[in-house]
């Protein structure tokens, strides 16, 4: 309201400025909910496995690893189910990626860093944060 009350966008240009916004943000999250999911499918979820693998001879080590993983197997699964559910409107679908499917990506998120200090170091099959910052010191 405000650039067309102002004479800055017309109302046309008003709207197809907010349906580029709105179509510009729909993509972006659903290229990061993909990676995220390719990223725990295909590198996290294996490395897990091969980790609780190491603990069948001694169960009572393996602490909460097994609930973690299993949590982000399912966690993935149920942003996948999001995802596939999202509107096609470019409003609605902006509306329910910010409200519904981001707020599952950071659940993920959460459990997979939580499995990230669970997996023993050069397991973690991604550069972690600590790495990251300080790779160009070595």
């Amino acid at each position: 309201e405000l650039f067309s009350e102002m004479g800055v966008f017309s109302d046309e240009e008003c709207d197809a400025r907010q349906r580029v916004m709105y179509e510009n943000y729909s993509t972006t999250l659903a290229i990061e909910v993909q990676t995220l999911v390719a990223m725990v499918e295909t590198g996290i979820l294996p490395v897990c496995a091969e980790d609780l693998a190491k603990y069948t001879a001694a169960p009572s080590l393996k602490g909460e690893r097994e609930e973690t993983y299993i949590s982000i197997k399912t966690e993935t699964d149920k942003l996948k189910k999001l995802f596939a559910s999202r509107p096609h409107d470019l409003a609605a679908e902006a509306f329910y990626l910010c409200d519904s499917v981001k707020p599952q990506m950071e659940v993920v998120r959460s459990l997979v860093d939580e499995a990230e200090g669970l997996l023993a170091k050069g397991l973690y099959p991604y550069p972690t944060y600590e790495e990251l910052i300080y790779s160009h010191h070595s």
